[in-house]
């Protein structure tokens, strides 16, 4: 689960890092990176 949780994040973050720079997404990259940033807290919480 925690590999898993991992591996969607940096999908995600790599998905906002692609949007940002061609700007096709509008606000839906945000978003991205908001998944993308509480999976990887969770991942740092269940870690401790």
């Amino acid at each position: 689960m925690n590999s898993l949780l991992y591996f969607i994040a940096v999908i995600l973050v790599i998905g906002w890092i692609l949007g940002f720079f061609v700007y096709s997404a509008g606000g839906l990259i945000h978003i991205l990176l908001v998944f993308a940033v509480v999976a990887l807290l969770l991942k740092l919480i269940k870690r401790a």
